[in-house]
């Protein structure tokens, strides 16, 4: 039997231009204008969560979306990445 990866993973998969969200993978559409549509309308969905059927979650979905296309955002993201990544590198150690 194939040994199955268990790691969690955030991000978009850049050999499939995927949103992968653990286990959930979503494909991206292949038009740079259609993915900027949907990371800006999702972040303005989100500023809207108190609503119902919208919700918080969208904002950061939308700035990952953004990601894949702005160099802006995606080095916010990284930056972001890296801090989490030492902080709980830090913790782990105590």
């Amino acid at each position: 039997m194939a040994a199955r990866k268990t790691k969690m993973h955030f991000g978009i998969d850049p050999r499939t231009r995927q949103i992968v969200v653990g286990s959930f993978r979503m494909k991206l559409p292949e038009s740079r204008w259609l993915r900027t549509v949907i990371g800006v309308l999702l972040v303005c969905g989100g500023i809207l969560g108190f609503l119902p059927v919208l919700g918080f979650w969208m904002i950061p979905l939308g700035l990952l979306v953004l990601s894949h296309d702005s160099h802006l955002v995606r080095r916010r993201r990284r930056r972001l990445a890296v801090w989490w990544a030492t902080r709980r590198a830090k913790r782990g150690t105590r």
